[in-house]
């Protein structure tokens, strides 16, 4: 009797270790995804801010010469 007891009790363990081991996989993959998720995100909106970034600087550079096109233009009338 007491070595089926025993034989249950350690079942029991070993099913519960099992258990707990699946649930910890699951988080590590759930981490996992999420992060791959967010770097996959992350990829397209850093290219645009760098292309919104070259753009600003562009208008801005144009804008100067614009500027200093049209004062050079009056100094000369």
């Amino acid at each position: 009797m007491t070595s089926e007891t025993n034989n249950d009790l350690a079942k029991s363990v070993n099913e519960l270790m099992g258990a707990v081991g699946k649930i910890g996989q699951m988080q590590v993959d759930i981490v996992t995804s999420v992060v791959k998720s967010v770097a996959s995100a992350s990829e397209p909106l850093a290219k645009t801010a760098s292309d919104l970034a070259g753009n600003v600087a562009n208008a801005v550079t144009q804008t100067l010469q614009n500027v200093s096109s049209s004062l050079n233009a009056r100094k000369q009338e």
